[in-house]
């Protein structure tokens, strides 16, 4: 009795369950031959080849912007500095500043709360930077390592400021507070207005030499990167081998880069500034190595490289880690270098005042008086016209130092040691 209750119960689950599989294997059957038959009954087969569809990737479709196509080129400067370095950072503001360019100033933890303070206060209330809105100071401040990747990380962040609230502008400079110009900025905008912007000034070269064994293979710790208080790098006993997929290059920390390049290393649609930069989180004097090595390891970049970082540096013999300060004895060799900037200049250095008078017309305390000001560096140009692609060049009124610049770089884009040969 119960071997024919069960078979009744097999009975009634097991006809619906037949039914449901032969009802779906029909609609599969009948929805595979539609998607196979053309879907109008006018339309023939196609009797091209099938070909296989290229996958649309987002990196494809990310590039450079263009450069731009106003007659005067803009540029945007990081000024960065430490403890006690306020001041300086003002007076080279200053001497830099022109309504044309975009400026971005940072004072790293070292300096004090007051002092940072200080300098917001100062970009705040100066009359020709409100006017103009083109200073910026960088309120997250950065514990800065100067032989350490927090050097290059504080310089990436500044670009990235730049490059979300600065507008359109066509190089890149990082100066420090200890730097200061040896030509106006009507000179420098009146030559950059002759050069193709896709150019890179960045002294490089692939012979590490000695650094090899002494900041390639050594690992380092960066206490910047973690820590509330300034302190030098500390080593790891361990050691590494040289990379294989990208090979290093050296130079000055010191550099101007263009638009494009700085695009290529914060946009990230290609993962080498990336690579490179986490291996310089290890690297002895990071600064010397980073964006060297990311701009000779890009093909589309290396044909754009100058070799020369447009400093006047004085080094000792044999040298040492940081530069020999620069005074009145070394004025003349400034001049005749045709660099537009130098570096290192102590605090209220004499020299700096001699420069002001001699180079840029500058008074105590005063703008750099050009095209968009008057003798005395009073603001003159109207906001309009900064924006008019036609009277930007009634802004500059350049002068002997825009002869000394051209000289340089003229001399430079003729020489034979340029562009990719530095990158072999």
């Amino acid at each position: 009795m119960e071997t024919i209750k069960q078979a009744n119960k097999k009975e009634k689950w097991s006809l619906p369950l037949i039914f449901s599989l032969t009802v779906s294997t029909l609609l599969i059957i009948i929805s595979l031959s539609l998607s196979s038959t053309p879907t109008s009954p006018f339309s023939k087969k196609s009797t091209k080849p099938h070909k296989p569809q290229i996958p649309i990737f987002v990196e494809s479709k990310l590039k450079t912007t263009q450069t731009s196509q106003n007659p005067m080129p803009r540029i945007a400067y990081l000024i960065s500095g430490s403890i006690n370095d306020g001041e300086s950072l003002k007076r080279t503001l200053k001497a830099l500043y022109h309504p044309l360019n975009q400026y971005a100033v940072h004072l790293d933890l070292e300096a004090s709360a007051e002092e940072r303070l200080e300098l917001v206060n100062y970009v705040r209330n100066e009359p020709t930077f409100v006017k103009y809105g083109n200073v910026r100071v960088v309120s997250k401040a950065n514990l800065v390592t100067y032989r350490g990747p927090t050097m290059v990380s504080n310089t990436l962040h500044a670009a990235a400021v730049l490059m979300k609230e600065g507008g359109d502008w066509d190089w890149f400079i990082n100066l420090s507070a200890s730097d200061y110009p040896l030509i106006t900025q009507d000179d420098l905008l009146h030559t950059l207005s002759t050069i193709s912007r896709e150019l890179n000034f960045i002294e490089h070269t692939s012979d590490i030499g000695w650094k090899e064994y002494h900041r390639a293979r050594p690992i380092i710790i960066d206490p910047g990167l973690y820590g509330l208080h300034k302190s030098d790098v500390f080593w790891v006993s361990e050691q590494r081998r040289l990379p294989t997929a990208f090979k290093l290059f050296t130079g000055s920390a010191w550099v101007m880069l263009s638009r494009p390049f700085m695009e290529f290393c914060l946009w990230g649609w290609d993962n080498l500034p990336r690579t490179v930069l986490m291996y310089y989180a290890n690297f002895l004097s990071s600064p010397e190595g980073y964006f060297h090595t990311v701009i000779c390891n890009a093909p589309e970049f290396r044909n754009t490289t100058v070799n020369h970082d447009l400093h006047f540096i004085s080094w000792d013999n044999p040298p040492k880690q940081h530069p020999h300060f620069l005074t009145v004895d070394d004025f003349q060799r400034m001049v005749d270098s045709n660099a537009p900037f130098a570096r290192k200049f102590s605090r209220n250095e004499p020299v700096l005042d001699m420069i002001d008078s001699e180079l840029l017309g500058r008074n105590a305390d005063g703008f750099v008086p050009g095209g968009w000001s008057d003798n005395e560096g009073n603001n003159i140009a109207s906001i309009s016209g900064l924006h008019d692609s036609v009277s930007n060049a009634s802004l500059l009124q350049p002068g002997q130092g825009a002869e000394r610049l051209k000289n340089l770089i003229t001399s430079l884009l003729a020489s034979e040691d340029l562009y990719e040969k530095h990158c072999l």
